[in-house]
């Protein structure tokens, strides 16, 4: 059964993969994306899948483009909390500007969208809620407090709302992809990406169409039974 389905932050990297899986699913797939209309342009054209534009950090935004998504597509039964950024540095050096816009995008996003969201699931009795944290938000990174925090409050987030969605029949669950081959990790220098892999027990970078298997699958009727969860895809590079 197609239902219609949000990924946030969805025109590239893990999002684009989770999108085009979710499509395939048979869902009406709809991918919101910050700020690139070129990329987003060019994602809809080879996809089919409409983009519409807002910052998931702004709960207004969020509220405002959920329901003009439900007004024209129906109700949204899935959603991928995706959306995320980086700004990293030690903590001597970052700025509280640095903090605070990355705890508002990756975990503020996931408050918003769920408030935009989650009402309209539990009355419905069916729904589907994803959040891709991270393993830095399971282990900790150097340099990187404000992201890890914002991922490690995404897991406490996802158990939290799994409580409160179970007897209705929504589920909320997590993802907590490693090192995945993307833009963000192709930025990473050369000789620091090779220190990376050489970590990781399987001896290579994830693909982000393996972050998208995993989230068909709790997306699924399948994963009924399944809520308050985090799968940690990350080629064994910590076990959690």
């Amino acid at each position: 059964m197609g239902r219609v389905a949000i990924v946030t932050g969805g025109t590239r990297g893990i999002g684009e993969a989770i999108c085009k899986r979710l499509k395939r699913q048979g869902h009406m797939v709809i991918a919101n994306y910050a700020g690139n209309d070129e990329k987003a342009a060019a994602f809809t054209a080879e996809t089919g899948i409409p983009a519409r534009r807002w910052d998931v950090g702004d709960h207004e935004a969020c509220l405002a483009g959920c329901a003009a998504i439900e007004a024209e597509f129906g109700p949204i039964d899935i959603v991928v909390n995706n959306a995320g950024i980086t700004r990293d540095a030690t903590l001597h050096k970052m700025s509280f500007e640095d903090w605070n816009e990355v705890l508002r995008i990756n975990l503020g996003g996931c408050f918003n969208m769920a408030k935009a969201t989650f009402p309209g699931m539990r009355e419905r009795g069916w729904g589907r809620i994803v959040n891709i944290g991270s393993i830095n938000g399971q282990a900790g990174q150097y340099g990187q407090v404000n992201y890890a925090a914002a991922k490690s409050g995404i897991h406490g987030f996802t158990k939290a709302l799994a409580q409160e969605g179970a007897k209705f029949g929504v589920t909320v669950n997590a993802i907590a992809p490693g090192y995945i081959d993307t833009d963000m990790v192709a930025a990473v220098p050369a000789p620091v990406l090779e220190k990376i892999v050489a970590k990781i027990p399987v001896g290579r970078l994830g693909m982000a169409e393996e972050i998208a298997r995993g989230v068909a699958f709790l997306t699924s009727e399948n994963a009924g039974f399944m809520t308050g969860s985090t799968m940690s895809i990350n080629g064994g590079q910590h076990m959690y």
